[in-house]
């Protein structure tokens, strides 16, 4: 079949598509088609690949995902072990946070530690406790006086306390016409919230995020 061949058969082709040539037909077969699978596309595929698309995406996460919850099942007993040491370590660091009523008791150790090495004390100020989330770290500025080895004997057993406390912006000195130190420093000591002081707290910073303001976080340390 030559093109002058298939070229005749379309003309006057008529109206009835029934009666017209082969080769008619075959096109208008073909462009039925062609336009069903781009109706077919516009309307409804490209939605479905839209949606396969998305759903390839996810499929990496979902494996990854699985892959941690497998691993989270298989090894369930010894997190729990884990949780439990974890949970065991805090309640040991809690045990060295004094509550609200054990802190004088704690500030007098303080104070007897640097008598006891006969250091001379010129100042010990307990400053203004300030809030954490679940405790509060109490600062006191201290000023003592004494031989080099005491001091630092000194400083050797305020860490040995069974509770924490640490030295901060320490400075030493030698006093015009001595022979010894002045050790003037920061320590500061923490103490763990009680219930009712928690709850303050929280209803605190709930009052305070509505304000759009910061809750306070501060109350007065006595001196001594």
């Amino acid at each position: 079949m030559n093109l002058s061949s298939i070229n005749a058969q379309f003309q006057n082709i008529g109206k009835d598509p029934g009666a017209w040539p082969l080769v008619p037909k075959i096109t208008a077969l073909i462009g039925i088609l062609v336009f069903i699978s781009i109706l077919g596309w516009l309307l409804y595929w490209s939605d479905q690949m839209e949606t396969l698309k998305a759903a390839e995406d996810k499929e990496p996460k979902l494996k990854q995902d699985y892959q941690t919850k497998m691993y989270q099942a298989i090894n369930l007993e010894e997190l729990r072990k884990q949780k439990l040491q974890v949970t065991q370590y805090v309640a040991a660091l809690e045990k060295q946070l004094p509550s609200k009523a054990e802190m004088d008791a704690l500030l007098s150790d303080i104070n007897q530690a640097g008598i006891g090495r006969g250091l001379a004390f010129e100042l010990f100020k307990p400053g203004t406790a300030v809030l954490k989330s679940y405790y509060a770290e109490l600062p006191i500025a201290i000023k003592v006086t004494g031989p080099y080895h005491d001091i630092g004997a000194f400083a050797a057993d305020l860490a040995a306390l069974s509770r924490i406390v640490t030295l901060n912006n320490m400075n030493l000195s030698i006093p015009q016409g001595s022979n010894q130190l002045t050790l003037d420093a920061t320590a500061k000591t923490f103490r763990y919230l009680d219930a009712e002081e928690i709850a303050a707290q929280q209803a605190a910073a709930a009052a305070a995020a509505k304000k759009g303001q910061p809750a306070k976080r501060a109350e007065s340390g006595a001196s001594k």
